[in-house]
């Protein structure tokens, strides 16, 4: 079973959090693990190409915005809320609620372009 490292709860670095959460698809990723389950790395990447989501992991959980564990042979993704929340309040909800207006807008904008 393979291990993961995850930085400590003290070691956690705004910039390397706010560099993990720069990137649409993590911040998507992200958004996603608001809900406290846990996921698949293909469960949360969707579409995106496996060696893709697999580095968006990487940087989320060596930022320590996630955390991952192995179980038989998949991994299982979970978002260090409380840890992020007790460096940062706030940071989360301000940036996910952000990042899915922005969504939200987007959406609402291609539904008013004719074609779409």
């Amino acid at each position: 079973m393979r291990r993961y490292r995850h930085p400590a709860t003290g070691d956690i670095r705004l910039a390397d959090v706010l560099h993990a959460l720069s990137d649409d698809t993590r911040l998507g990723m992200v958004a996603r693990l608001m809900d406290g389950r846990e996921y698949t790395s293909g469960e949360l990447s969707g579409e995106t190409p496996k060696s893709t989501a697999s580095h968006h992991t990487k940087i989320l959980r060596e930022a320590g915005v996630t955390r991952t564990r192995s179980e038989s042979t998949r991994c299982w993704i979970s978002l260090r809320r409380g840890d992020l929340d007790s460096r940062y309040p706030g940071l989360l909800e301000t940036l996910v609620g952000s990042f899915r207006a922005e969504q939200a807008a987007a959406g609402d904008a291609d539904e008013a372009t004719p074609g779409h």
